[in-house]
């Protein structure tokens, strides 16, 4: 039988993604757990996952898909890294990019969109690269947007979606076609990527690429340059940055009243925490402002009675810029880059480019209650003030 939804709130350690302004306090590591209590936690995840897990309509039926090569996985955990591999693979099965474990193995697969490259979408029988990160190894290779992903380690794309799925007993059905294409893409943290690439012209080319846990980008938080008419301030993933504050009220400093600040964050993959996004925000607001809608389902579930709540973002004193703004965003803007999007949109602000990342929610860590191992899902749901979910939400054209 499964655990209960009280006893698994009870057990479940949860907090926000987005990081409070002082450390929190770690729970005391708990003592190393028996191979039954590690296999207790494997079996009481898909129950965690169904109680927490604020997407659950994408699911078949609502429920974790448990299938019979989930089960015998679930039943042989015994350690530490047998329930880690067994998380990873039921994470997996949610298809969701914003749903990973807390910790991870050199030879996991990469995390998408952090440290990943491409961008693929199925287009009738094709796999088509829609976008390619600025300065990635994809990129100086010459894979340009609308290119064909064909193979990957000398496995057809579509024969290696269905390898990827027949793992965790499912098939390569709806989006979980394109979430495999983009992990595997991505490849392991610890090889280089072997993928076959066709161009619009029809050109096939291999290609040999590094993976983006061993390429370095080193860049400060914050880059500004005035261009023009306007100032640009360029975010490199850095929204979970308490740096990134003073760094980007260093920039508007050097802003002159009334002019256009262009604010680029189309590489902030990683999200990061409201604190730094709402510093940015305090700059172009003079009132209290509502910059997002957040809903909790799982209290829903638990209570029956929904719970939802309007974030607000507030003048910051002394730092205030009244010219337009316009943001820019594509498929490396992230969590909470897209959270910094949308809330700049709700302040009047014009946001521009390709589309977003579209991950799912707020995630929360949950803590296992006998090796303490975490996941981390997306717990809340997230709207623009219009109610628009905000994976939803679709930039103008640049």
């Amino acid at each position: 039988m499964r655990p209960s939804l009280r006893l698994l709130s009870a057990l479940a350690f949860a907090s926000l993604a987005a990081a409070p302004l002082t450390a929190v306090a770690q729970a005391p590591t708990p003592a190393p757990a028996s191979a039954e209590a590690y296999r207790q936690d494997a079996l009481a995840l898909p129950a965690l996952i169904e109680a927490k897990y604020a997407y659950l309509e994408r699911l078949p039926d609502g429920r974790f898909p448990m299938s019979s090569e989930l089960t015998a996985q679930a039943e042989a955990v015994h350690d530490a890294a047998s329930l880690l591999r067994y998380a990873e693979s039921a994470l997996t099965v949610l298809a969701d990019h914003h749903a990973i474990a807390g910790s991870s193995f050199s030879d996991s697969w990469a995390v998408v969109p952090s440290y990943a490259d491409l961008w693929i979408e199925p287009v009738g029988r094709n796999r088509v690269i829609t976008d390619v990160r600025d300065g990635s190894p994809a990129a100086e290779a010459g894979v340009r947007s609308g290119d064909r992903l064909l193979a990957i380690d000398d496995q057809a794309v579509d024969d290696a979606v269905a390898l990827f799925w027949s793992k965790v007993g499912l098939a390569p059905q709806g989006e979980r076609a394109a979430f495999a294409a983009r992990v595997l893409a991505a490849g392991r943290r610890d090889r280089p990527r072997n993928l076959m690439i066709e161009s619009a012209d029809g050109v096939q080319r291999r290609l040999a690429l590094p993976n983006l846990y061993t390429t370095q980008r080193d860049h400060p938080p914050v880059r500004s340059r005035h261009v023009g008419d306007a100032l640009e301030i360029r975010i490199d993933d850095a929204l979970g940055d308490q740096a990134t504050i003073a760094a980007f009220d260093a920039a508007m400093m050097t802003a002159r009243p009334g002019q256009t600040v262009v604010l680029d964050l189309t590489e902030t993959p990683s999200g990061g925490n409201t604190v730094v996004a709402r510093a940015i925000m305090g700059w172009f607001v003079d009132t209290p402002s509502a910059y997002q809608i957040h809903s909790l389902p799982a209290e829903a579930r638990e209570t029956g009675i929904e719970r939802r709540w309007i974030e607000q973002v507030l003048p910051r004193p002394g730092k205030h810029h009244n010219g337009p703004v316009v943001v820019r965003v594509g498929r490396w803007t992230g969590s909470m880059g897209e959270g910094l999007a949308i809330g700049l949109h709700a302040q009047g602000a014009r946001v521009v480019g390709r589309p977003m990342a579209g991950l799912l929610g707020a995630i929360y860590d949950l803590r296992l209650p006998n090796s303490g191992l975490v996941i981390k899902i997306p717990v809340e749901r997230l709207y623009a003030v219009d109610g628009t979910p905000r994976e939803q939400f679709r930039p103008q054209e640049d």
